[in-house]
């Protein structure tokens, strides 16, 4: 039976809309759920819960505590290689990286091949001891072939099949540890050590 082509040209375009429906609505929310799921936060714990912080570079290692003054600022201070109170917007910075920030996607690889991701000598080391504690570690790598991201692990361990996770993580993590110690510190006000202005003396006048 020959179908009028104005049925046929209805038939053909709930097909093509049921195909887009499937692909769009079902696919779709598939490979996004699977895109959510690879997007996973990389530590639970909260700012307050963090203790300190040792962050490892190339040029320093630099030890950092939160201050026992809870109420009063720095919050932070640093304990060495100098001793002194932290520049609270840096290192609020790098602990909102840590405690908010996520995982691109995770690869699974074998641990000899740490050096091709050049987390093994690594470019930095961030260990944070928790208030419970509790430590943690991050380990900072290169960045990927196109710059967009940075290798990197978090608590490093060794799964059954002898392969470690590796990490894709926001290059922010690199601009956050890569500084010199003169940046760790808390900026000088220089408004508090502005000499005073001297009372002009009185002009002597001739007695006759």
């Amino acid at each position: 039976m020959k179908l009028p082509r104005t049925t046929l040209i209805l038939i053909l375009l709930a097909l093509g809309l049921g195909g887009f429906v499937y692909f769009y609505e079902i696919r779709g929310a598939t490979v996004r759920e699977e895109t959510k799921e690879q997007k996973q936060k990389i530590f639970s714990f909260a700012e307050n819960d963090v203790q300190s912080l040792t962050v490892k570079t190339n040029k320093i290692t630099l030890n950092l505590e939160r201050n026992p003054e809870s109420s009063s600022k720095p919050k932070w201070l640093i304990k060495s290689p100098i001793s002194g109170p932290a520049n609270d917007a840096i290192v609020s910075y790098l602990m909102d990286l840590l405690v908010k920030g996520n995982s691109d996607r995770t690869l699974s690889t074998p641990a000899k091949e740490l050096g091709e991701f050049a987390l093994d000598p690594p470019q930095a080391t961030i260990n944070i001891t928790l208030k419970n504690r509790q430590t943690h570690q991050f380990i900072l790598g290169k960045s990927n072939f196109n710059g967009r991201l940075l290798y990197a692990q978090a608590d490093p361990a060794t799964k059954p099949d002898g392969n470690i996770n590796v990490l894709l993580v926001s290059t922010d993590f690199a601009n956050a540890v890569n500084r010199e110690l003169s940046e760790w510190k808390q900026p000088v006000d220089n408004s508090q050590k502005l000499p005073g202005l001297s009372t002009p003396l009185p002009t002597p006048t001739n007695s006759k």
